[in-house]
């Protein structure tokens, strides 16, 4: 009879006390700084600021500017990930702030990020990701 493969047993994680595995923020930031949202070297240098406000520790980078105008972003992070998109013509940007664990805070990235581009108004949605209900 040939031998049976079972999965290891992993030990009990600490998903019970918590509400998510992760906590994603999507975004809307309205009324921003035209300019500000067309620089990709500030969009850069203000996703990278976001971040360390966050506590996330931040392992790869891609941007990108658009021609005639708009930048896209994304920070990959060991704690998982922070992306923008940016529509300068509507004074408008698209942020996905997304963090696994307890050791970051998304919520400063996105205060960060509104301050940045002197956003009129933020428009912010929590999206608890892994629930321990479902799992």
């Amino acid at each position: 009879m040939p031998e049976a493969h079972s999965t290891p047993h992993l030990p009990p994680e600490s998903t019970a006390t918590r509400p998510a595995l992760g906590r994603q923020l999507l975004v809307d930031l309205y009324g921003c700084n035209q300019d500000l949202l067309n620089d990709v070297t500030f969009v850069r240098q203000q996703l990278l600021e976001a971040a360390e406000q966050a506590g996330a520790t931040v392992i790869d980078e891609t941007f990108h500017s658009f021609s005639p105008c708009g930048v896209t972003g994304t920070l990959t992070l060991k704690e998982s990930h922070l992306s923008i998109h940016t529509w300068p013509e509507h004074r408008y940007a698209a942020v996905d702030i997304f963090t696994c664990g307890d050791a970051v805070d998304p919520w400063r990235a996105y205060e960060s990020l509104k301050i940045a581009f002197a956003a009129e108004r933020g428009s912010p949605m929590e999206i608890p990701r892994g629930r321990p209900d479902v799992l």
